[in-house]
């Protein structure tokens, strides 16, 4: 079973970057998509960026296209989401999960591992 962890949380001002790390604890996330979702206090988990297993696929929700990059090391066992011109709407609890199948997604439901989340608090 795949347990994703996520690092890289932190404060950032509106307009600066970060950079979430995700490392695949338990096993490999060789043959899994990997996605990114957030979410905000009093709203629903949103989708943010998802790639598939050889990362030749990439969905980005429009609100953080142009933005947000989401990339895969597969010598790492390590999915990352670079998250440039940040804005205080972008603040939330950034959620990385894993499918059982190589295919991106970008529904919650489609992912069956979680990690705890991280936050990520833009201030204005």
């Amino acid at each position: 079973q795949v347990q994703p962890v996520e690092s890289g949380g932190g404060l950032a001002q509106a307009g600066g970057s970060l950079r979430l790390s995700c490392a695949a604890s338990g096993r490999t996330f060789r043959n899994n998509a990997v996605g990114w979702f957030r979410q905000a206090p009093g709203k629903e988990r949103e989708f943010v960026a998802a790639i598939n297993w050889n990362g030749g696929t990439i969905y980005y929700a429009e609100s953080v296209k142009g933005r947000f990059t989401i990339s895969r090391d597969t010598t790492k066992n390590a999915v990352y989401l670079e998250m440039n011109s940040l804005k205080p709407d972008d603040t939330a609890i950034y959620y990385c999960a894993a499918r059982a199948v190589m295919s991106a997604g970008r529904a919650p439901s489609e992912y069956a591992y979680w990690g705890q989340g991280t936050q990520v608090t833009v201030s204005s």
